[in-house]
C-alpha cells in the first residue's frame, strides 16, 4: 500500500489498524490518495519563495483532492451531565472524505 509514494519518497506511517481499515474497508480511500498525492509536485522556486498564507502546491493539492471529495470538515464533541452541556471540543481536519460504506 503507497509503495509508489514511498519510492519517490514520501514518509509513511500507519498506526493502530489503519492499513487494516485502508485495505478492507476504504480501498477507494487508497487510490484517491495516491493519485492525488502522486500527481503532486512542488517546484523548487515555490519553496524558496514561499512565505505566509498557503503555498501554490498546497493549494494544488487542496484543489486535487476537493475534487475527489476531500473537504474540510469541523469535528465537534459535546459533553453533557444529566443534560446540562458542560464542555465542548472542536477539531478541524483539512481533507475529510465520506465513503458508501464507511
Amino acid at each position: 500500500m503507497f509503495e509508489d509514494l514511498a519510492e519517490r519518497g514520501f514518509q509513511i506511517e500507519f498506526h493502530s489498524h489503519a492499513t487494516a481499515i485502508l485495505s478492507v474497508d476504504f480501498p477507494d480511500a487508497i487510490g484517491e490518495l495516491e493519485a492525488a498525492l502522486g500527481a503532486l509536485s512542488i517546484p523548487i522556486e515555490e519553496i524558496i519563495g514561499s512565505g505566509g498564507g498557503e503555498t501554490k502546491g498546497t493549494q494544488r493539492l487542496r484543489r486535487a483532492l476537493a475534487e475527489l471529495g476531500w473537504h474540510k470538515v469541523n469535528f465537534t464533541i459535546d459533553k453533557s451531565i444529566n443534560g446540562v452541556r458542560r464542555e465542548s471540543i472542536s477539531h478541524e481536519v483539512d481533507h475529510v472524505r465520506t465513503f458508501p460504506d464507511g
